[in-house]
């Protein structure tokens, strides 16, 4: 049995940025920070992130008075920057950049009195803190089927902006109905996708008709790690999404020849290092990195802790 290693893998720039804002703001004011949701969906980083003191909350009213708060690389809603003034807590927004450029578009939709249109999931938190930039005329699509029945009040007046963590594929397909529905439909400048999802998908694309099976490493909350495993499946092979190398099953690989190996963007590296070693104990004679397209992109942190 061959492993087939996807390149580029693992974490993007903005994960990288809001992991690196908790540790210097834990560095520059101590134990605790609190940070409002998890920082990035990946278990094993919440998980180092608490051993080294920071606190990871829902509700902004749990937090001590004065303490530091940092908001998650999804982004949130203006009402929990006020929330924050009202509770006289120290904010850091360690939102992705990428993400915060969605939420301006959304605001540039808003303030010209245009129905947004958010392809997305409207469960996940950067959805949420998305549509809380105007809620009384954001409208969440998910399926080629809602964007065939979405009703608007003024059909020349509609701007669409999209979740960064979608498939590439699906959300074309969305954005294609809507804009047939809405010939003066308003997109944003440029693609709201993160080039890191893009990138990922790609490499899983490339290796179509070469591996028998496919292990997706992430956490099941991540949207961008669902996406790649079923951008797997989509290739008629088993695909497989896994925190970590206890999760592997021996079944999985009898008669597999080839493995495709990939992890979300949330993925610390150590997870593909022990599922790798992992495979080995389970009969892979060989493993093969796979270039995709390489990425350079860094993020600057926040002002606050910038040195």
């Amino acid at each position: 049995m061959k492993v087939l290693l996807c390149r580029p893998r693992g974490f993007c720039a903005g994960v990288e940025r809001a992991i690196e804002t908790v540790e210097r703001a834990l560095e520059k004011w101590g134990r605790p920070i609190y940070v409002r949701h998890e920082i990035v969906h990946n278990k094993i980083v919440v998980q180092d992130l608490e051993q080294k003191g920071a606190l990871f909350v829902e509700d902004l009213s749990t937090v001590p008075v004065g303490s530091h708060v940092i908001f998650s690389a999804h982004g949130v809603a203006p009402e929990v920057f006020d929330q924050a003034d009202q509770f006289k807590l120290h904010a850091i927004d360690a939102t992705c950049p990428l993400v915060t450029k969605v939420h301006l578009e959304a605001r540039r939709f808003a303030v010209r009195d245009f129905t947004i249109l958010l392809i997305g999931h409207a469960d996940h938190v950067e959805v949420e803190g998305v549509v809380g930039e105007a809620p009384d005329r954001t409208i969440v699509v998910a399926t080629t089927a809602e964007a065939e029945k979405v009703e608007v009040p003024d059909p020349t007046k509609v701007g669409v902006v999209t979740q960064t963590t979608l498939s590439v594929d699906e959300s074309t397909q969305v954005m294609k109905v809507l804009q047939r529905r809405f010939p003066k439909l308003r997109t944003p400048r440029k693609e709201d996708i993160c080039y890191a999802t893009t990138n990922r998908q790609m490499a899983v694309k490339s290796l179509r008709g070469q591996v028998d099976l496919w292990l997706v490493i992430g956490d099941p909350m991540s949207s961008n790690s669902n996406r790649l495993r079923e951008l797997g499946a989509d290739s008629g092979v088993p695909a497989h999404l896994l925190l970590g190398s206890d999760q592997l099953c021996a079944e999985w690989f009898e008669g597999v020849q080839s493995v495709g190996l990939t992890s979300g963007a949330s993925t610390p590296e150590s997870s593909v290092t022990a599922v790798v070693e992992r495979l080995r104990e389970l009969g892979a004679m060989s493993v093969e990195e796979v270039d995709g397209i390489p990425e350079a992109i860094e993020f600057t942190l926040p002002l606050e802790l910038r040195t």
